[in-house]
């Protein structure tokens, strides 16, 4: 059979039974919109995670407190995923001030930022809202690339002063004093302790484990003298001249912190210490799994679409049984008869496949415009999807081609 002639008539055949034809394509139309919808979500979730992450700063490190020594830990993890109340804050042991002093000095190290966070309530006038209040230093301006719209950020002076002063989130700022509105020298109240404002920094969204559009800075020594009445830090950001240092000054900190907390053995260490590209890794990891089980379940409404092709393929057969007779009495071959079920149901799944693909796009986009959720269609995810609908149609096209091809033409022309 002549290819026109293979497209001539299964075009004819489709479209001679539009509305069950229809039925039968919508299923896979479903099935493709929901994988492409969902995988989008899940690329645009993994972008925006990753995109958040590296935008806290170049070529950092995170050195966190730990339990592995012991009583002297509070818990491990990049800055930010801990807080909890003043009191958890003030177990922190195991880094202090003096640390981050000391790794501050080591080669290749641009800039180094002691933190003690924690969640209070924070108030100024008739407004109060619950954020992380950070204590920290200049430092952290550099490391995590923070900078102010409005005022001024921490000072050496302020901390070696311990002095009542605080920098705020735009979001905090929005907050408590109004959209956009000028707060610096007036006043905030932190567990009912007056705080002066110097400051609004720009605003840069999540950074992976907090956000410092919704954050109060203050002087790390003022946190620690004020707020926990400890010497305490529980982290260290540690900002790297250049990425392929970032080895070399993660090993020169391990070895630094060992040797100042007298530990012998590793595995005792009372503090981790993580790279910015393992955050990555572990993010892609967590969203590329995410990803892999929204594709899954949205696959299961391809097979069940699959199902419906097979279903109609069987009754057309079923429906043309004297047609495959007369053909088969007149020379057509096995092979044409099943070449010709095998294009209706390639056609089927295809057609449905472009439409969903048109339909999982432009919903993808649409979500993206309303900056509800992330999303992110590639062109790879629009071939893949396109390669699956191809695969359906042959793997459930195959037993009602197989099954037509194998009529007997005697028996099928008797056929009622």
């Amino acid at each position: 059979m002549r290819a026109t002639d293979l497209v001539k008539e299964t075009t004819l055949t489709l479209t001679s039974n539009k509305a069950r034809s229809a039925l039968t394509i919508l299923g896979i139309v479903v099935g493709i919109a929901s994988v492409i919808l969902l995988v989008a979500i899940g690329q645009g979730a993994q972008n925006s995670i990753t995109s958040s992450v590296a935008s806290s700063g170049s070529n950092l490190l995170f050195l966190s407190a730990s339990r592995g020594g012991g009583d002297r830990g509070f818990g491990g993890g990049p800055p930010g995923a801990g807080g909890g109340g003043g009191a958890a804050v003030s177990n922190i042991k195991a880094l202090t001030n003096a640390d981050a002093d000391a790794i501050a000095k080591l080669p290749g190290v641009s800039a180094v930022s002691p933190e003690l966070t924690s969640q209070y309530k924070v108030t100024a006038g008739a407004y109060n809202t619950t954020v992380q209040v950070n204590g920290t230093t200049p430092g952290y301006k550099t490391a995590r690339s923070v900078d102010t719209s409005l005022g001024s950020f921490i000072t050496d002076q302020d901390v070696r002063g311990a002095t009542k002063v605080a920098v705020l989130g735009p979001t905090t700022r929005d907050n408590l004093f109004g959209t956009g509105s000028d707060p610096t020298g007036l006043q905030v109240r932190i567990k009912g302790i007056p705080f002066k404002v110097i400051g609004v920094t720009k605003s840069k969204g999540g950074s992976g484990f907090q956000n410092s559009d919704e954050t109060v800075f203050i002087p790390v020594t003022t946190a620690q003298q004020v707020l926990t009445g400890s010497n305490s830090v529980s982290s260290i950001d540690i900002s790297v001249e250049t990425a392929a240092l970032s080895t070399p000054v993660q090993t020169a900190v391990t070895n630094l912190m060992l040797q100042r907390h007298k530990i012998t053995d590793p595995t005792l260490a009372d503090f981790q210490i993580q790279s910015q590209q393992d955050l990555l890794n572990t993010v892609s990891t967590i969203t590329g799994t995410f990803t892999g089980l929204l594709a899954a379940i949205a696959g299961i409404s391809l097979v069940v679409g699959g199902i419906g092709i097979m279903n109609m393929m069987l009754t057309t057969v079923t429906e043309r049984t004297r047609e495959i007779g007369l053909r088969k009495a007149l020379g057509a071959r096995r092979g044409d008869i099943s070449i010709q079920f095998l294009a209706e149901s390639v056609l089927l799944t295809v057609a449905g496949g472009v439409i969903g693909i048109v339909i999982g796009w432009g919903g993808a986009e649409l979500i993206a415009s309303t900056g509800i959720l992330a999303a992110s269609v590639s062109w790879s995810a629009a071939a893949l999807a396109v390669g699956v609908c191809t695969a359906i149609g042959v793997v459930f096209g195959f037993y009602p081609a197989r099954r037509a091809a194998g009529l007997n033409p005697i028996e099928a022309l008797r056929y009622q």
